[in-house]
């Protein structure tokens, strides 16, 4: 069985970070472990807490993660302070991870700022570098790129110039922008394009999350990332076509959508 990690905070509510990514890889049919690192107070209509945990507290996770049952891949999603980022980091280059998917979480679906002004310094030079790809939105890449993203080729811009400075591969998720799911993979000066039918869903909570992790799940398969990303997006879009519809705000997913279509003797 494979084996993935996700390095990210709790939702208390389940749809999105550590709750999402863990039934995202068990659908997968892989198994999930996790380092936490914070805690949210949230639901559908807000993030209303967050508790961090310590530098040493996440550091030693990852230490009984990978010195017990060695990931195949890693996803990492909210990483709130300079710290804890650069105990993961530390953790990332001492243990040799493989198949690494960052998900930079600045803001929550409801809008709540996830990560400290003083941890994107850590962010930048010491997290990002060490990733097989990164996944920010159109928002995300904006404060990564330093300019205003408008339209398709100020994607194909932004990403050309994270690539080369982080020297990383990089997926740009379009869904802010256009009236189709255009999303697009920088790698190794190559340009793809994946271009699906928007799901008309408003209930969108966790959707990043849910993405990494499955791109994660399809790198740890041996799967090329062209690949893994037009899986992941597949499996997402089903999970929106699914039509949960839980919670008074942005719900959540159906992650389990596939198990649905097994039929049980």
């Amino acid at each position: 069985m494979k084996k993935v990690l996700t390095i990210a905070g709790s939702d208390s509510s389940g749809g999105a970070g550590i709750q999402a990514d863990i039934k995202t890889i068990t659908v997968h049919k892989m198994y999930a472990m996790s380092v936490i690192t914070a805690l949210t107070a949230q639901n559908t209509t807000g993030v209303y807490a967050i508790l961090n945990a310590t530098p040493e507290f996440v550091g030693r996770q990852a230490d009984c993660v990978f010195t017990d049952i060695y990931p195949d891949a890693v996803k990492i999603g909210m990483v709130p302070s300079g710290p804890i980022i650069d105990v993961i980091a530390g953790k990332l280059k001492q243990y040799d991870a493989k198949n690494i998917v960052i998900d930079p979480v600045m803001v929550s679906t409801s809008g709540c700022r996830l990560i400290s002004d003083a941890a994107m310094e850590s962010l930048m030079t010491k997290l990002l570098p060490l990733g097989t790809v990164i996944t920010p939105n159109i928002p995300e890449m904006e404060v990564l790129c330093g300019f205003e993203v408008k339209d398709e080729e100020g994607m194909v811009r932004a990403a050309e110039k994270l690539a080369v400075r982080f020297n990383v591969a990089i997926l740009v998720k379009g869904g802010h922008l256009n009236s189709d799911a255009a999303d697009l993979l920088y790698e190794n000066g190559k340009i793809y394009w994946y271009r699906s039918e928007r799901v008309n869903n408003p209930n969108t909570h966790g959707t990043g999350c849910t993405l990494s992790s499955a791109i994660a799940c399809n790198l740890a398969d041996g799967k090329s990332l062209n690949e893994s990303i037009q899986n992941a997006k597949d499996y997402l879009s089903g999970a929106l076509k699914a039509m949960l519809d839980l919670g008074k705000g942005s719900g959540p997913m159906d992650h389990t959508y596939t198990l649905k279509k097994t039929e049980f003797l």
